[in-house]
Formats: structure tokens, sequence, C-alpha cells
């Protein structure tokens, strides 16, 4: 304990650490047993008749559009770059300690309401704006889904995604990669990832963002007994660990199954083995990098300041 009564930032911070270092260590060694059994189905015969009766891929409409938009890679890049500003901002308040910075709406603002002006700790306003604008590209990437059919492709109508998606993921898990082509079809795994992520994941972290909200959980009280605060933020946060084990997954099994080729898809709208795909997302990292750079907290707090007024709370033990 520190000379205040609060608890030592530092043994924090070592418990902390060792936690992080005991789950990946479990992770690790889960893998390697995941790894092992996969490998053991494979070599039986029942196994290697079912990846051979079912190679993995998800059944489509003899209508299904073939290739992707160039909609579909700015949506796509976008949704990562908000993404990462809304977990890292997310992470930053559930590491945070007590907040010294604020944000609340000018009282003589554009917008009004018939409440005064609620107060927030300045990372949730920053967490807010990424959230939003993750949100927003969402709603768009959603509605062009929808509109230009490109939905067919990760919204299961067969029940044979199922079985599919088992043999994909007993290909992922021994390591001998499906062999389904992302540019005509994914395969039963994908497709079924892609929906959660989209149509169930997506929506869940928006809707308990809200019901988190300082302006939206006073007005929320009568779901309490449904859902409360406690168990949405551990809703929330789950989520946001799911969302981020999704993207690491998916970074690595794209650059895994054929780096080259998979770049061009969504990120040159090509299907070949040129290098243009890996160049733009060589580029968009470095301009992923840049934002991070840039948006350091001063820039942070004059962004806020021109939205709101910011406060400030002097430090303890500071006059």
């Amino acid at each position: 304990m520190t000379a205040s009564g609060g608890a030592d930032p530092v043994a924090a911070r070592r418990t902390g650490a060792r936690r992080w270092a005991i789950a990946l260590i479990a992770v690790l060694i889960a893998a390697v047993v995941v790894v092992l059994l996969a490998r053991l189905v494979r070599a039986t015969p029942a196994g290697t008749a079912f990846v051979d009766r079912v190679p993995g891929a998800a059944p489509l409409p003899a209508d299904a559009p073939v290739g992707f938009p160039a909609w579909l890679a700015w949506q796509h890049g976008l949704n990562a770059l908000f993404l990462l500003f809304t977990v890292r901002s997310g992470w930053r308040l559930h590491r945070a300690e007590r907040p010294t910075m604020f944000w609340a709406r000018r009282k003589d603002g554009r917008i009004r309401t018939a409440h005064p002006p609620v107060r927030i700790a300045l990372d949730l306003w920053s967490h807010y704006v990424g959230d939003t604008l993750w949100a927003l590209n969402g709603i768009v990437f959603l509605v062009l889904l929808l509109v230009t059919g490109q939905w067919v492709r990760i919204v299961p109508t067969d029940w044979a995604v199922v079985p599919a998606a088992v043999s994909a993921g007993l290909q992922y898990a021994s390591l001998d990669w499906p062999t389904t082509d992302g540019w005509t079809d994914y395969n039963g795994l994908q497709a079924l990832s892609y929906f959660v992520v989209v149509f169930l994941a997506g929506p869940v972290a928006v809707l308990t963002g809200l019901r988190l909200a300082p302006g939206f959980a006073a007005r929320l009280r009568f779901l309490d007994r449904v859902l409360p605060l406690r168990a949405t933020k551990r809703i929330h946060w789950w989520t946001m660990l799911f969302l981020v084990a999704f993207t690491a997954v998916h970074v690595f099994l794209v650059l895994a199954t054929g780096a080259v080729r998979n770049l061009n898809h969504l990120y040159a709208l090509r299907d070949d083995a040129s290098w243009a795909g890996a160049a733009v997302f060589a580029a968009s990292l470095v301009v992923t990098a840049i934002a991070v750079l840039v948006l350091r907290p001063p820039l942070v707090r004059r962004a806020a300041a021109a939205t709101g007024t910011v406060l400030e709370r002097p430090a303890r033990g500071r006059p």
C-alpha cells in the first residue's frame, strides 16, 4: 500500500505482467495441443475421408459476386484504423488511474439538451470519438454490403456451411491450410467468422458501449434488472478482446496462407501474384504509424477543446 492508502502501482503492474505471462504460456500450450490433436484426427481414415468429402468451401448461390469492389477495400482499411484507436483508447481506460483531465459539452454550444452537460474523463471522450467513427463506418459498410449483394459471401444460407466450417477448422488446426480461393469464395469457417464479427460482435460492442455511456446510463436505469452495468461492462470488455483476437488471427492467416495474393485481393483489387497489394498494405501501415505518433495527448486535448470544454483537476498533493 502507498502512503495515501491506495494500492502500490508498481506491484499492480508486476502482478498484471505475471498474469499476462501466465495467460500467454497457457495459450501457447493449448495451441500445441490443438495442433497435435488435429494432426492425429487428419491421420485417421475417417478424418481423411471427411476432409476429402467436405473440402471446406462455403456454399454460394450461382449469382454470387466474384472479387471485391473498391468500396470494400476502403471500408476495410478505415475499419482497421478506427478499430485500432477504439481499442487503444479502451485499453487506456481499462488501465487508467484516477483521471485528471475531463471534457464537457459547452452549455452555450450548438448542441443543447434538456439536461446539463455531463463531465467525462478525456480518455473516455477519446474512446467515444474513435468508437463513433468505427460505428459510422460499420453502418456504411452494412448498407453497401446489403445493396450490392456482397452479403451472400458472409451470411450463411445453407446448413452445409457447418460441416464446411468444421473441415476448414480441422485443416487450419493441423497447419494444412484449406485450398479455397478468397477471390471467388470463402471457406465455411471464414464465412461464419465474418458473419459473427459483422452482424453480432460489432453491434454488441456498440450497444453495450451506449449502455455504459454516462449520458445514457442514467436514462436507461429501467434496464438494470435485465442488464446491469457490471454485466454490461464485462460483455463490452470481452467483446473487445474477441475482436482483437479475431483481428490477430485474421492477419496471421492472411500472411501465412499466401500473403502476396491475399493482399492483392483487398488492397489492389486484383487476383494475381504481383506486389501491388503488398505495397498498398505497407503504405497503410506507414499511415497508421504516423497517425498513432501524431495523435498524442497534447493534440487530443486540443481536439477536445475545439468540441467542448477541457477541465483539469490538480493531482493529489498539488496545490
